[in-house]
């Protein structure tokens, strides 16, 4: 049983590409007296902002995504911050998705910056998905003068680390028969879906990389991380089945973040539900989608887990500040601030949309629902 679904696997072609520093690159793009300088985007010095993204300049100085905006500020005081300008990136990104349709149909975005793409089958009747990569991270560069990095494998998983290894503007490939060796011998902190908190309950548990993970049975891992046991199982065997798929239905557009520490520090904590209302919008504008109901989750330190929701008789404007308008009233009605809480989530139901449109791949994990699309 287990062969035959691995060979099915195999039987792939997918790329994922990833945009390099995105937000900030559309920027030193429009304005070339930026670049070699280290440029943030986000929020500014002196709010309670943060990081979306910044320059591989900024970078050098331990600036990343998700860092407030005044800790990035105290790093590189001669930064120069800018205000996202999403309507600016997504005019970016259908760009580069009308690129990716020349290819294949089988186009499922991730968020403004990546997307899978399975080119088993394409429009350009090439074998070879690293030569069809290579085609469309020219293509992006020379149609928006911007670059993109990309992973070529025979899963998602794969195809979705793989586009790490080489950034900026790289391409790395792991073909079937390479697969397994180059799991075994990948940190645990490189596997797609696994951020700090987890990775520091397999450091616990002598799991350091996929040779130590694959050694757990699959019991072992269900013990300890429940249902994500057996996704941790297939995966250090090169076994995911998920299909690329560009017509999901959705029926709602979250984010969560689990906290490294517990915490009762209110400002903390709004500073985090900001960045998670801008994520939240930025999957709304990307889709053109829009909700009604706004849904606060709260899972407080002791485990329980308490969520608030509002109604509007109206479509949310998609903005952070419209959907924060509401969070806060929300929060107002918790006991966040006297309790000290381990994870926060926003979610936007009740959608509008009447016919199919993009899912967001999301693993309940640490740096995954920090950085998203903004750990680029």
């Amino acid at each position: 049983m287990l062969k035959s679904k691995t060979l099915h696997t195999k039987c792939r072609k997918i790329i994922h590409v990833d945009m390099d520093a995105f937000f900030a690159s559309v920027e030193l793009r429009d304005n070339p007296e930026l670049r070699g300088k280290a440029v943030i985007v986000g929020g500014a010095p002196d709010s309670r902002g943060v990081v979306a993204t910044c320059s591989y300049e900024a970078r050098k100085f331990g600036i990343h995504s998700a860092m407030s905006s005044a800790r990035a500020f105290k790093l590189c005081p001669a930064a120069i911050f800018i205000k996202p300008n999403f309507s600016k990136y997504k005019q970016a990104s259908d760009q580069i998705r009308r690129i990716f349709k020349t290819y294949t149909d089988l186009v499922e975005p991730l968020s403004l910056d990546e997307a899978f793409l399975d080119v088993t089958e394409n429009k350009i009747n090439n074998p070879s998905a690293t030569i069809i990569a290579r085609k469309i991270l020219d293509q992006i560069f020379t149609e928006t003068q911007l670059t993109a990095s990309a992973g070529v494998s025979y899963n998602k998983f794969l195809a979705k680390v793989a586009s790490d290894i080489n950034k900026p503007r790289g391409l790395f490939v792991i073909p079937p028969e390479k697969a397994i060796s180059f799991i075994e011998k990948l940190p645990i902190r490189k596997f797609f879906g696994i951020g700090k908190a987890t990775e520091a309950k397999m450091h616990k548990l002598a799991i350091k990389n996929g040779g130590d993970l694959k050694k757990k049975t699959k019991i072992e891992l269900a013990q300890q991380f429940g249902k994500f046991g057996e996704y941790y199982y297939d995966i250090v065997r090169g076994i995911d089945n998920r299909a690329v798929n560009p017509t999901r239905i959705r029926k709602s557009v979250g984010k969560e973040i689990t906290l490294s520490y517990d915490t009762s520090d209110m400002q903390h904590m709004l500073t985090l539900l900001e960045e998670l209302a801008t994520k939240v919008a930025d999957i709304l504008v990307s889709q053109d989608i829009s909700g009604k109901t706004i849904t606060l989750k709260i899972k407080y330190h002791d485990f329980r887990t308490i969520t608030k929701s509002v109604t509007l008789g109206y479509y949310l404007p998609r903005s952070a500040a419209s959907i924060m308008k509401h969070i806060k009233t929300l929060v107002d009605k918790t006991e966040a601030g006297k309790l000290k809480v381990r994870l926060l989530g926003i979610t936007i139901s009740n959608l509008d949309n009447d016919i199919p449109e993009y899912i967001q791949t999301v693993f309940p994990f640490y740096e995954t629902m920090i950085a998203d699309i903004y750990n680029k």
